[in-house]
């Protein structure tokens, strides 16, 4: 299934009303743009509309962490990158990079997804099907150099006296 390298989504254009009152993408937008590229992996994967009105069960993201690296501006086109970092049965890590039509990355974001079953809600196992095709993934990602910025945690640095 998966090539040896990150899944590309398709390019999104950047709509007039995802710009703030600095002239440059809202935060919140950030996130709606690698949601829409992690769907179209989602599919791939076997989720979608069809698997929860099929099953009742879906995706969740659980944690979802947005670095900021350069600002993107009305008209622009933006794809993203999709690594898979690692999974269980419930539950996948991954890692998004944002990538401007000229080739620089705008922005990172990093997620934990879960596999939920609506009827409790609760964390659920993914069907075997679904799961094979995850670890098709991951295992193709596997030899990849890891991602610039995977696990990195917010703080102040503070100079030790």
């Amino acid at each position: 299934m998966p090539e040896p390298k990150p899944f590309m989504s398709t390019w999104h254009e950047i709509e007039p009303g995802w710009i703030d009152y600095n002239n440059h993408l809202n935060m919140g937008y950030y996130t709606v743009l690698f949601d829409r590229a992690a769907d179209e992996v989602f599919e791939q994967f076997g989720f979608g509309p069809d698997y929860l009105n099929r099953t009742n069960h879906t995706t969740f993201s659980g944690e979802f962490h947005l670095r900021y690296l350069r600002e993107v501006k009305l008209g622009d086109k933006l794809r993203s990158s999709f690594y898979l970092i690692d999974y269980d049965e419930k539950r996948f890590h991954t890692f998004q990079e944002l990538y401007h039509e000229d080739g620089w990355i705008s922005a990172t974001g990093e997620g934990l997804t879960l596999h939920v079953d609506l009827t409790g809600p609760k964390v659920a196992p993914m069907p075997s099907d679904i799961l094979d095709r995850v670890s098709a993934m991951q295992r193709a990602h596997a030899d990849l150099p890891r991602p610039d910025g995977v696990g990195r945690r917010i703080g102040i640095p503070r100079k030790s006296a």
